[in-house]
């Protein structure tokens, strides 16, 4: 009959040797299955290419003081823009390659849809989580305050 560490393909920590508890942690996350849910820092893909499509654009009238927040440069007359849902305008030419990349406002991160159903499902359980929690937190304060 062969032992535990024989086993599991490991060896007993000899004298004086401590076990790496990163290597451990890394281990029970792998085992109980939570470090698929952990997503590893992924990016968010891009944008969904019929809302990008559909963003309003704006022609510049005249001259404006504000700045596109990518390139850092004025809007000119004659200029177009795009609007994004957030109310942050952008010269075209600097958001469209940015949300080829990513689905967010480069400014306030709010995100545009995405033509990925994956990440949609976890964006609305992560929305879900936040909502549940807003509510753990009312029913704790109306029934303790």
């Amino acid at each position: 009959m062969s032992d535990y560490f024989t086993e599991m393909g490991w060896t007993p920590l000899s004298d004086g040797e401590t076990p790496n508890h990163l290597i451990q942690m890394a281990r029970f996350l792998r085992d109980s299955g939570m470090w698929d849910l952990l997503g590893q820092d992924k990016l968010p893909p891009p944008a969904s290419k019929s809302v990008v499509k559909n963003l309003p654009e704006v022609k510049i009238e005249r001259a404006d003081p504000k700045q596109c927040p990518v390139c850092l440069k004025q809007f000119e007359a004659n200029d177009k823009a795009n609007l994004m849902p957030c109310h942050h305008m952008f010269h075209q030419e600097c958001i469209l390659p940015w949300l080829e990349k990513t689905n967010s406002c480069p400014l306030c991160r709010y995100e545009l849809p995405t033509d990925d159903e994956e990440y949609e499902m976890y964006r609305k359980e992560k929305k879900r989580a936040v909502e549940r929690e807003k509510d753990l937190e009312a029913l704790h304060n109306s029934m303790f305050s």
